[in-house]
């Protein structure tokens, strides 16, 4: 578990972080979104203690994270993808790691084989892609076997396949009753992954909720449905005072909850092909929250290009799909623990 309390950082004159105050529960994936410049990084450093809080607390499993024992066996972190020395092999580099906590052998080979570096295990890291070396860091994550995993941008130069394990991991270590703490810019994938999310921006929390909470938003309900009768079922929903927009092929979008449109047009003796709920998608709730608190805007950009812009909580905007809710756990992640079964596919680029 990861517990902040008024937790501040300053860097002279600016404020990255505003005295924030969450709590990442175990047995979750806690998805960490925000802006460029929202004091994501940040946030994660100090939990690590490389930053120094300039206020506040911030402990994992009941201590700051220096103050444990053996840290790497509490809390496993990915900051840089580039940490390790470019002229240091991958088992090399994961071997310098391990001796500093009394970790062995053979340990690091099951965290290479986990992360599908085995074959490229004795080559240089300087000659790694970006996603190998991404392996590389989760890697060093997991070498304590850690009940926290803290990672910043971990499918960052993933390929799909990668992108998949990587999420799969997660979610098994989640249902294990570990603690996950991510962050990332892909609002789809994080959607996928994530059970709750903390939204920060300029330094403050923004949301702290169950994702499904934060994609179900306080805006009015809205179906759509889909007949071959269209203009007909418009004027009988139109006749009963309800907001109607026509869309193309035969869809209509309806501002009222789908059994009301359902009982409209079961009472009118209209077929009705596909009719559905319309959420907003992770993408549409995080741009809504986070309108007014980006630091970095490109000039002449628009406020929201047609279907791409934040759409009223619970009002997706065209082309957005989303989940119901958080992605469910896998029942054989084929990612376990040492003595459970593997699996990790390779970087198209290993190396150089």
């Amino acid at each position: 578990m990861i517990e902040a309390h008024g937790l501040a950082k300053s860097f002279g004159s600016k404020r990255a972080v505003d005295g924030i105050s969450f709590t990442v529960q175990p047995g979750q994936v806690t998805g960490f979104l925000g802006p460029n410049g929202a004091g994501k990084s940040t946030t994660m450093r100090m939990i690590v203690g490389l930053d120094r809080p300039t206020s506040g607390t911030v402990t994992v499993n009941g201590k700051p994270f220096a103050a444990h024992h053996a840290p790497l066996t509490q809390a496993g972190a990915l900051l840089e993808a580039k940490a390790a020395h470019p002229g240091r092999t991958a088992r090399a580099h994961l071997l310098g790691v391990a001796r500093t906590h009394g970790i062995g052998r053979r340990r690091v080979d099951e965290v290479l084989e986990m992360t599908g570096l085995t074959e490229v295990a004795d080559k240089r890291v300087k000659g790694f892609s970006l996603g190998m070396g991404q392996r590389l860091g989760i890697a060093g994550a997991l070498l304590g076997d850690p009940d926290t995993l803290i990672l910043d941008e971990p499918v960052n130069g993933l390929d799909p396949e990668g992108v998949i394990w990587v999420r799969d991991l997660l979610r098994y270590l989640a249902a294990q009753g570990r603690t996950i703490f991510l962050s990332s810019h892909l609002m789809s994938e994080m959607a996928q992954t994530a059970d709750h999310v903390l939204v920060i921006g300029r330094g403050r929390i923004l949301a702290d909720a169950p994702i499904g909470t934060l994609l179900a938003g306080p805006g009015q309900q809205v179906a759509r449905a889909r007949t071959p009768r269209a203009a007909e079922l418009a004027a009988v929903l139109r006749s009963r005072g309800l907001a109607v927009t026509d869309l193309p092929d035969d869809v209509l979008e309806v501002v009222a909850p789908t059994a009301e449109v359902a009982e409209a047009a079961l009472a009118a003796g209209i077929a009705v092909h596909e009719l559905a709920p319309v959420r907003a998608s992770l993408e549409d709730a995080y741009l809504a929250l986070t309108a007014d608190e980006v630091e970095f805007r490109s000039h002449g950009e628009a406020e929201h290009p047609p279907g791409t812009g934040p759409a009223a909580p619970g009002h997706a905007a065209p082309g957005h799909a989303a989940p119901e809710g958080a992605a469910p756990a896998p029942t054989d992640p084929a990612v376990a623990r040492p003595g459970g079964p593997r699996h990790a596919g390779t970087d198209k680029e290993i190396t150089r």
